[in-house]
């Protein structure tokens, strides 16, 4: 919250180097950019979009860390 790009997306990625294969991040955001931004980082990154949900000017996007459960 209150971050711009890419910042939303360097926490997203710092996050994600802590998590087991299979788990699922919640990452809110309230960075108009985030609801592309968060698609495209992880089509690069080989990690698992999964969804992008907006709550008023809140975004909160799901993604599974790449591998296998």
């Amino acid at each position: 919250m209150g971050l711009f790009c890419p910042m939303p997306i360097i926490k997203t990625k710092q996050e994600m180097e802590t998590m087991k294969p299979g788990e699922v991040i919640e990452v809110t955001a309230d960075d108009p950019g985030f609801e592309k931004d968060l698609p495209a980082w992880c089509k690069m990154s080989g990690e698992k979009f999964i969804e992008i949900k907006k709550e008023g000017n809140l975004l909160k996007g799901y993604v599974m860390k790449k591998g296998e459960r």
